[in-house]
């Protein structure tokens, strides 16, 4: 196989050897989505697989949000549905240890029958959309985190976030409880589970935070100089949290807004940028000013700012989505940057001179990060290559000035943004640009034919 990051047959070996009871195989493939799709092999494959492949219809990795494929003239069944080959992904292979038959699990990406690289997959994209910076000699460093809620356990068909009790009552702790210790002792042995679990699939988790609502969390890992491998265990990370919620009869979530009245779920981006003799080039060592930043990294951010509405169809991803970004939320509703606040979108963390970065938080949990990562190097690029201003600096203790909305927060104005623009067709390609939309507009369109229960509520009686 002619693929970049394939994993060898001594990688299986290896990991037979130490599970040697392994008798399916989990195949995983990242969808335009984020969502991870794929199908169970038996271990009679497995060699086969890690030798040569293993053929499935690349239109997989083009789904929408409910596993539905547009009607392109291009994909799915207008070109018969062609397979492609799926390789596993070194260094992704690991057992699955909330599942009772202890399945092994592999990450997988496309590749071309003939073994070139698939421009439809969303690690290649990424790829694609990297190498730019790349060329330059620059290294990017990322990490990710992402918030999400627990849920108790129920029949009801409305979700309610898992809040801590009194202990003794059966009283619902109320309030926003941020940082609540005894929340994190409420779920201890799903935390338990997750960091085990973490151990034996190596992602390299950090901070564990009780978050801004009740039965909010934050799980972080740990920075990176392989972006792509950041993002494949950003995903691998989202999947272990799933299951070990099942583990203990809970459910969890990723949607960027699971409850109205209680804080949304984000996805943050720490990004470095590093020079082919280790130096941090957003850093100034020569200022004594706080923070001190070079001349790069204000081009760098004002990449990002020039790109943010641009892509706001890709940081915010479906029709939930928009209800995360709300004016005085600590949601992005405007391309606004800053030392030290987390009132802004870019935010520029405390730091010494080596790991200076920029915070990326506009996208939200339910986000593609392969997607969201690419429009952040996108961004990068544009900023440095164009010495993109991104206006005044929003400074520690500073009071934010009356908000304005500038950034599309509805659903059909980001994807026509994103659809118009001129920019992102240079890092993604003109067709994965294309099909990003259109997949995405047929979401949309679908999503408002249907009636919701809150059209007969407002509606049915009234008028």
């Amino acid at each position: 196989m002619n693929c970049p990051d394939a994993a060898t047959i001594d990688e299986l070996d290896t990991f037979l050897a130490d599970n040697p009871s392994t008798q399916m195989m989990e195949v995983l493939s990242p969808d335009l989505s984020g969502i991870l799709r794929g199908k169970r092999i038996p271990r009679q494959e497995f060699e086969t697989f890690f030798r040569s492949g293993l053929k499935s219809p690349g239109s997989s990795a083009l789904m929408d949000t409910t596993g539905d494929i547009c009607d392109l003239p291009d994909i799915g069944m207008y070109e018969g549905d062609p397979d492609r080959t799926l390789y596993p992904v070194a260094g992704t292979l690991s057992a699955v240890p909330w599942l009772q038959s202890r399945p092994a699990q592999v990450i997988a990406s496309y590749s071309e029958l003939s073994g070139e690289a698939y421009s439809r997959d969303p690690r290649d994209v990424l790829r694609r959309a990297m190498q730019p910076l790349l060329d330059m000699g620059l290294r990017p460093v990322v990490a990710t985190e992402a918030e999400f809620y627990l849920l108790e356990p129920g029949e009801s068909a409305i979700p309610r976030a898992l809040l801590g009790k009194v202990p003794g009552t059966d009283i619902r702790q109320p309030g926003v409880q941020f940082g609540m210790l005894e929340d994190l002792w409420d779920v201890d042995g799903f935390l338990e589970a997750v960091r085990t679990g973490a151990t034996l699939q190596n992602l390299p988790i950090t901070t564990v935070l009780s978050e801004f609502s009740g039965g909010q969390f934050e799980i972080s890992l740990h920075h990176l100089d392989d972006v792509i491998k950041a993002c494949d265990q950003a995903l691998l990370l989202k999947r272990l949290i799933k299951g070990a919620a099942r583990q203990y009869g809970l459910g969890s979530t990723f949607m960027a807004k699971p409850f109205a009245e209680m804080a949304g779920n984000g996805l943050h981006i720490h990004v470095s940028l590093y020079d082919e003799q280790g130096n941090n080039i957003l850093a100034d060592p020569s200022s004594t000013a706080k923070p001190a930043i070079s001349q790069k990294m204000r081009h760098a951010v004002g990449g990002l700012v020039d790109t943010m509405a641009d892509n706001m169809a890709v940081f915010a991803p479906n029709a939930n989505s928009y209800r995360r970004l709300i004016l005085g939320n600590y949601a992005p509703v405007n391309p606004s940057w800053g030392y030290n606040h987390r009132c802004v979108s870019l935010r520029i963390p405390v730091s010494g001179q080596e790991d200076t970065r920029i915070e990326h938080r506009v996208a939200g949990a339910d986000a593609n990060p392969y997607l969201v990562m690419a429009a952040v190097m996108a961004g990068l690029h544009h900023g440095l290559t164009h010495q993109c201003d991104p206006g005044e600096m929003i400074v520690a203790g500073q009071v934010m000035p009356e908000e304005k909305v500038t950034l599309p927060i509805r659903w059909e104005g980001a994807l026509e943004r994103f659809k118009q623009s001129q920019i992102m067709p240079r890092y993604w390609g003109d067709e994965y640009h294309r099909i990003y939309s259109t997949v995405k507009e047929g979401e949309c369109e679908t999503y408002h034919r249907m009636i919701s229960p809150l059209d007969y509520e407002y509606y049915l009686r009234a008028v």
